[in-house]
Order: C-alpha cells, then structure tokens, then sequence
C-alpha cells in the first residue's frame, strides 16, 4: 500500500512510538476483555441483568477481543479498535439496561424494514441517503447508532460530536477514504455500524483479518432488531430503511430475521464495482496495519461477490427467498434519473412519489454533487483483477440484470 498511498505525518510519528519502546504497540495500547469490561460495567452502574436473549454474548466478546489483540495492527489501529470495542460494550450494556426496564419494547413489530444490499460504488449509499428523505422512510444516523440510549454521565460532548470519533476519524487516518466512502456522524448509517454491540457482526472482520472468531448472523440481526426497537419507542418512527452490502451474502438469513422486508438490490457492471471493493477493503485494513495483503484481498473480494451475486439471482430463481420481496435498481439509470427511477420502486413497497419528495431528491444531490470530494479511480488491473475475468465470473448475474459493460 505504501507505493499507492502516504500516511498523514501525524498518524506516521504517533505509530513510529511504539517503535520507541520497543516496537510493540500492545505495550501502549493493550486490548484486553477483562479490563475493558470492568470499565465498561463501572462506567454504567454495573452489568445489567438481561442478556438481550443472547446468553452466550461474553465468550464471544472474549473471543473477538482476544482474536483482535493478536493481530498485528499498528499503535493508531489499535487504538481506534480498542476505542470501537468500548464504546459498543458501552452500547450493549445500556441497551440491555434500557429493555430490562421496559421488555415491552421487544414485542414492538419493526415493521416491512426497506433493506439497500449491493456491492460498493453501485449506488447503494446515495440510495440510501435519498430514501431516508422520503416522509414515510426513517434511517438511523450515526450518532445514534453508536449511542441508542441517553448516556449516564454528565458533563460529555453532544452524541453528535462524540460520531466524529469514530464517523469521521477514518478520513482523517487517510484522507483519501473521503472520496470512496463518506462517513458522517449526522448521515444515514450502515447495518454494521449499528448492529456493533451484538459483537457477531460483519464489522469486526471488516476491520481486521481474523483467525478464531466468526460471525453469528441469526445473533447479529436479533440485535439489529432491539436497537432498532429501542430507537422508534415513543419516537413515532415507522418503517425504518438500512443498508449494507453485507445483506447480500446472507439473503436467507435475512429474511428468517425479517420475513416482510423489502430488499433492494442495487445492479451495476461488476467489473466497475469488484475494483472498487477491493480498494476499500484494502484502505480500510491499511487504516490499522502497517502491512496489507492487497493480491489476497482482492482475490477474496472477487470470489465472494461473485459468488454473492450469482447466489442472489439462483436463490431468487428458486424462491429459496421470496423475489416478489426484491425492488431491483439499475445504478447507470439511478444516477441519470433518479426521481425516474426510485419512482417505481417506491410504488412496488407501496410508498409514493409526491412532488415535495422529487424536489427534496433534487436538492440534495444539487448540494452534493458527485466527486464532492475528490473522484475515486480504480481499475481492475490495479488489483491484480482483470475486467474480463470478473465478467466472466460473474456472467449469471449479468446476464440475468441485462448489465451493459462500463468503460
């Protein structure tokens, strides 16, 4: 990664510290389960009585800990990890205080949830944004993602600013991020990012390559359900919308979680969208190691979205799920028209194109035109990838959305 980017001097000197004493950053910044409890129970008044129906949730919290405290990130990623394992431990903590206080919460239904699945730079996260302006639509934000429940001290910075932390901080490791992904406290956030607490989730080994913990989707989207629960009580909230690529490899489990969700798949070229995940993943790893695999990530990235995406239209073909429950966009028509385009899909799930809600569309992309920040270039021979050959690996699924090759 270093002949493809340069880290700011700032994260270079305060990682050039652990060489300093010694060159183990774990002497700074050690990651420990046991003490990060302790300070997490201490913090909150003690640990709750409830488990959230999830009795097995601290060995697998002991686990992750452990799997992350052995990778070999750099002193800046281990802080970050660490920061991230405490505030979700604080997260879940007071969720669970928060519903064994009210169990009624559980029984509320999360009700027909609009789930945005498809791979990176296929339009999914402006989809997301615009569908969230929608009156009938609600997404949660980062800020209270990473704090559902009001926080027991005084004295503290705004949850809104506490977002930036976390929300933020990635550009400011490697600014670059920016013009792939833009992460902001007050902007609609992923499934991942939410569903943190549950400590079975896809976010962890995102973040980090992991040898001895695995994530628990059944675990994962029981948890994603409560804090979304905790989040509409007694706020008026309907129909939530959310998204993360994620979903896309676990459609089945999905849909066991929440049998009356709408997905949304979003479609595009893969060979535009393979290059551009393989770049993230690599960046995102770079944010924390000194050292990143970039041919093996990129080879793994290719061989699990291919894979997702033809499984995506055999599992729709056979009715494995349910494909009346799939609103499909095609992202060259969403970003040439997209009050066009989300006109029919909001149709499908029921919900209308008012003429407020075209011009709130049009406003917003106005104030944010695309290449805001600086314009993400990738190509698939950058990634030891070539275009030819993701399209031929990914040729059911091109052929069943009638994509037309970009570039």
């Amino acid at each position: 990664m270093t002949e493809r980017f340069t880290r700011p001097d700032w994260v270079r000197r305060i990682n050039l510290m652990a060489d300093s004493v010694g060159g183990r950053p774990g002497d700074l910044v050690p990651i420990d389960a046991g003490e990060l409890l302790k300070q997490a129970t201490a913090a909150v008044g003690g640990m709750p009585a409830g488990d959230l129906g999830d009795p097995g949730w601290q060995e697998r919290f002991e686990s992750l800990v452990a799997d992350l405290d052995a990778s070999p990130m750099h002193l800046v990623g281990r802080l970050m990890t660490k920061q991230e394992l405490l505030r979700s431990l604080r997260t879940r903590l007071l969720l669970t205080a928060a519903i064994d206080a009210e169990p009624q919460i559980t029984a509320e239904p999360v009700a027909a949830p609009v789930l945005i699945a498809g791979p990176a730079r296929s339009g999914t996260s402006i989809l997301f944004e615009l569908l969230a302006l929608h009156p009938d639509l609600c997404a949660p934000i980062g800020a209270e993602a990473l704090h559902p429940v009001p926080l027991p001290e005084s004295g503290l910075a705004d949850p809104a600013e506490m977002g930036e932390c976390e929300q933020e901080f990635w550009a400011d490791i490697q600014p670059e991020f920016l013009a792939m992904h833009e992460f902001r406290a007050d902007l609609p956030v992923e499934c991942i990012t939410l569903s943190q607490g549950s400590f079975a989730g896809f976010h962890w080994s995102m973040i980090a390559p992991l040898q001895g913990w695995f994530p628990d989707l059944a675990v994962n989207y029981s948890y994603e359900r409560q804090i979304l629960q905790v989040l509409q009580h007694g706020a008026g909230r309907t129909q939530w919308v959310l998204k993360t690529p994620g979903h896309l490899f676990v459609l089945p489990q999905l849909f066991e979680a929440f049998d009356d969700a709408w997905v949304v798949q979003t479609h595009r070229d893969p060979a535009r969208t393979m290059a551009s995940t393989a770049s993230i993943t690599a960046m995102v790893h770079w944010m924390r190691f000194e050292n990143v695999d970039v041919g093996g990530n990129a080879q793994f990235v290719h061989d699990a979205f291919a894979f997702a995406l033809n499984d995506s239209v055999s599992l729709r073909a056979t009715g494995a799920v349910p494909d009346e429950r799939f609103v499909d966009i095609n992202y060259t028509q969403l970003v040439s028209d997209p009050v066009v385009t989300l006109g029919p899909a909001l149709e499908q799930m029921g919900l209308s194109m008012t003429d407020a809600y075209a011009t709130a569309v049009r406003d917003y992309l106005a104030h944010k035109p695309k290449g805001k920040y600086g314009r993400h270039r990738y190509q698939p021979e950058d990634w030891g990838l070539t275009t030819d050959g993701i399209r031929a690996a990914t040729a059911p699924y091109i052929e069943r959305f009638d994509l037309a090759p970009e570039g």
